[in-house]
């Protein structure tokens, strides 16, 4: 997806594990220069770049990476990107530690990615100016203590990070019990998404699906049977 407010998708396939997986962090234009919704895991970064120059960018114009929170799959190639850009680093305050290596991650098996510096930690309903108009940060935990997710309401687009997923059979859907240890959390933040006026959603593991409230509604309602 790139749409003409300034939100651009980066689809990127790596190994992970002993599998390949793909992943879709999101650019989005600042009068700045970029912001990057995650990263990738660790072997990310090359792939960043490709996509970024084809976009008329080069890595060194992220100035801000928001992590939506702290799993190896977003945020294990942070480290390698701070080598190459000097960029700020925002994440819940529920992430932070994680990511900086005061703790362990929650899902790891003690083997983790490289630690990085926290600038900003971030709360809900906190704004960033955009060419996309206003970024919320909802606070939508669950699948981590401090998952977030980033709304436009210009564009009425959400880039969901793992609150949802659009990887499996149906268009859109919940995010995936296995990886998510807290559910009853999870269908609650999916209760604070419906509540919100969205079109389109970008979720990490699938990409853009052209659906929106209505479907966000369906889901919650289907897992709190």
């Amino acid at each position: 997806m790139q749409n003409d407010a300034g939100v651009h998708t980066l689809p990127i396939t790596v190994e992970y594990g002993d599998r390949e997986i793909t992943v879709t962090p999101t650019a989005v234009e600042t009068d700045r220069g970029l912001a990057l919704l995650d990263v990738g895991p660790q072997g990310a970064v090359g792939g960043l770049e490709t996509h970024l120059r084809s976009l008329g960018y080069e890595l060194t114009d992220v100035w801000l990476v928001i992590l939506t929170h702290h799993d190896a799959d977003h945020a294990g190639g942070l480290a390698a990107l701070l080598e190459r850009v000097d960029a700020i680093v925002a994440t819940h305050r529920d992430e932070s530690a994680y990511v900086s290596g005061e703790e362990d991650p929650i899902k790891g098996d003690g083997d983790r990615y490289p630690p990085a510096h926290v600038d900003i930690e971030l709360a809900d309903e906190i704004r960033f100016p955009t060419l996309a108009g206003p970024m919320e940060v909802v606070a939508t935990p669950g699948h981590s203590p401090g998952h977030v997710s980033l709304y436009f309401p210009d564009g009425s687009l959400l880039v969901a990070g793992d609150a949802l997923v659009a990887d499996g059979a149906e268009p859109l859907a919940g995010p995936k019990p296995h990886f998510t240890p807290d559910m009853d959390r999870a269908v609650e933040s999916l209760g604070t998404l419906a509540q919100l006026e969205i079109e389109h959603t970008v979720c990490y593991h699938g990409g853009y699906a052209d659906h929106g409230t209505e479907r966000i509604r369906e889901i919650r309602d289907q897992l709190e049977e």
